[in-house]
């Protein structure tokens, strides 16, 4: 019955397509932003900001929206993938991502494990990011305990026919870009790769380090492929493909990592209705490395050769006119995610002895309503959603490599359940320049496949999965005003407060020596961790950001407070009452750019990450750190500039993670940038 779902939500869209005959602008977008969203909190990232980023990093850029963060400080240079879920508002994590990301519609989180693939995303590429704070997504789709992170892929005009960058930078760094944005009939069509590759830096820090350390060195590469095309009526047909190809080293011996994946979605828009439908495959190598106590030596622990994973899906929506001051939105959504880890483990003199494979396959089918009204100085908005999910086809088998002898052969049973939400909220406007908002919002997001039946090793430590974890469900209300006192202003003040039930995080329950169900062997100065549904996470905070345009300058400035606490109980009460792991309490940013009209221009930033605990524990302390960024960039000739960018430049040490024996990793040190931009 679920292979019917995308067909389903196809039909949902197709009967209002019949009627419609306003013609429409080709624009390569999905429906406009809905009048309901006035009443919540939106952060918006525009196209000049995405091109000066001093890394070219999505994941750098975001740092500007206070409250944004990785589960690591470090970025997808020198991080492992599975470190990189994105999360909003300290709720804390476990890798997956609470925050749920979309690209032109289509979610981007990784099938199997929930993470995010960032060396895909390069921002060069988008027109638009729309970061919306708060949980409970509604015509969304599940999975935003956080908020939603909206990429919107750049379009002709944005990219302006043929363009390319190409730069050198420390380590023997290489970053590239080329795009090409052209009118095909009454459509167009744009193709983008990008190119990066270094020798890297050595993560552990100086006076930590061995003979076993060395540089993290990387390669990424992506590609992207769109086409739009009027099909007549107001009808727009856009077909979108991307790939990428990432390949790191987290800097010992036996740690290489490397990712692939490609997507390809087709969606119609109407005036009033959109369908959309997506598949993804993505397949992911690790291997694991433990050192020994002096540094000197590394010895692999673990090898998951292959872990193969595929997601599909589809979603679509009807916006019926009910007239000037009411929109209605209907629609639905379906996807799917199956994949398996398969793994080498108990490793005697360099080799694998013992085989695992250990996966999945995850449904969640939903439908949505949600309404708002708008009448003078007001804008009310309510919604709910109702999902059906299901887990099934788990499994886990391990056996001897040498024999074959089996030594588990486990079938989990499937489950199933229905996760009603919604969200509601008002705006009030007593002045043309002052709005007030308030929200409150359910949401809830299902464990990933990772999370349910992989274990991994970061350094001596191991965490094994849990077959048996439940949902996660968010409630939350916030409460915000939004001034805007000049052309070009905006201030905002927002304060909230959330309750996670049942969070999925990495749960201590043992120190190495000793050999631990679900990964075996953990060395001295290891922990023993299990994934494990907590009985609540909650924070309470505030958030204020600000933006002002002057002529040729622009200013912008964000700051984050939260206080974030766990409620545990059972293995998991050591934790009642401490810090969710990696949430930093205090995060803040600030950037002043200048662009000329003749093209060119310059920008710096700040960024400040507060303290935070490594561990759940709160044991470990990772410190407050401050970085700068700048970027210039100057025409030397018709469609020619120089540019120059500088990372981290003052080289402070931000700290990514402490390992269980207390070696600390650090994030991108000093770096710097020089090259050209070609094109218009």
């Amino acid at each position: 019955m679920r292979s019917a779902a995308p067909f389903l939500l196809l039909a949902l869209a197709a009967g209002p397509a019949c009627a419609q005959s306003d013609e429409i602008v080709v624009t390569g977008r999905g429906l406009g932003e809905a009048p309901g969203e006035a009443v919540f909190d939106v952060v918006t990232v525009d196209r000049a900001r995405l091109q000066e980023s001093a890394s070219n990093r999505l994941e750098d850029v975001l740092r500007d929206v206070p409250g944004f963060q990785l589960f690591r400080r470090s970025d997808a240079r020198s991080a492992n993938p599975t470190s990189q879920g994105a999360t909003l508002r300290a709720l804390g994590g476990n890798a997956s991502s609470r925050a749920l990301l979309v690209l032109d519609g289509v979610p981007q989180t990784d099938p199997f494990g929930g993470w995010v693939s960032w060396p895909a995303y390069d921002p060069r590429r988008l027109g638009l990011v729309r970061v919306v704070r708060g949980g409970g997504s509604g015509a969304n789709g599940p999975g935003a305990l956080a908020g939603t992170i909206e990429l919107e892929s750049a379009g002709p005009r944005e990219l302006r026919g043929v363009s390319g960058e190409v730069a050198y930078g420390s380590r023997d760094s290489v970053d590239g870009f080329a795009a090409a944005g052209v009118p095909l009939g009454a459509g167009f069509v744009t193709a983008t790769a990008s190119y990066a590759r270094g020798d890297g830096f050595i993560p552990v820090v100086e006076e930590d380090r061995g003979a076993a350390d060395r540089p993290s060195p990387y390669e990424q590469a992506s590609g992207s492929l769109r086409a739009v095309a009027p099909l007549g009526g107001g009808v727009e047909l856009q077909a979108n493909g991307l790939v990428f190809a990432d390949r790191r080293e987290r800097g010992t011996a036996f740690s290489a990592i490397r990712s692939d994946g490609a997507d390809a979605s087709v969606r119609l828009v109407g005036p009033r209705w959109s369908a959309l439908a997506y598949v993804q495959t993505r397949d992911f190598y690790t291997s694991f490395a433990s050192v020994d106590a002096a540094r000197t030596v590394a010895s692999r622990v673990s090898e998951q050769y292959n872990v193969p994973s595929t997601g599909t899906g589809a979603r679509a929506e009807w916006r019926p006119s009910l007239g000037p001051s009411v929109s209605l939105r209907l629609g639905g959504d379906w996807r799917g995610t199956e994949g398996e880890t398969r793994e080498f483990y108990s490793f005697v003199a360099g080799q694998g002895t013992r085989i695992r494979a250990a996966g999945g396959r995850t449904d969640t089918l939903g439908g949505f309503a949600e309404a708002s009204w708008e009448g003078g100085p007001f804008t009310l908005t309510a919604g709910g959603r109702i999902d059906s999910w299901r887990i099934s086809d788990g499994h886990l088998n391990e056996h001897v490599r040498a024999s074959g002898a089996v030594l588990t052969d486990a079938d989990f049973a499937d489950r199933s359940g229905w996760e009603p939400t919604g969200r509601a909220g008002i705006a009030f406007r007593p002045a043309s320049a002052l709005t007030l908002r308030g929200a409150a919002y359910l949401g809830w997001r299902l464990p990933t496949l990772n999370e349910l039946y992989r274990p991994f090793r970061a350094g001596a430590d191991a965490t094994a999965a849990n077959a048996a974890l439940a949902p996660e469900r968010l409630k939350g209300v916030e409460a915000g005003a939004e001034w805007r006192p000049l052309p070009g202003a905006r201030l905002s003040a927002t304060v909230f407060a959330n309750r996670l039930d049942s969070a999925i995080a990495n749960v201590t329950l043992g120190h190495g020596p000793g050999t631990f169900p679900g990964v075996g062997f953990v060395a001295a100065g290891g922990e023993y961790r299990q994934r494990q549904n907590l009985d609540a996470i909650e924070a309470r905070g505030i958030e204020l950001d600000g933006r002002v345009t002057r002529g040729a300058f622009t200013f912008a400035a964000g700051w984050s407070w939260v206080h974030a606490r766990v409620e545990a109980s059972g293995a998991a009460a050591p934790l009642d009452g401490l810090r969710p792991a990696q949430t930093p309490k205090v995060t803040g940013s600030a950037s002043l750019s200048w662009r000329r009209a003749e093209g060119g221009g310059a920008s710096v930033a700040a960024r400040y990450v507060g303290s935070q605990y490594e561990d759940d524990l709160n044991e470990q302390l990772l410190a407050d750190a401050v970085t700068f960024d700048a970027s210039v960039s100057w025409p030397v000739a018709k469609g020619v500039s120089v540019e120059a960018r500088a990372e981290n430049i003052a080289d402070a040490r931000v700290e990514a993670g402490i390992s269980g024996d207390g070696v600390v990793e650090r994030a991108t040190p000093r770096t710097f940038w020089l090259g050209l931009r070609l094109g218009a």
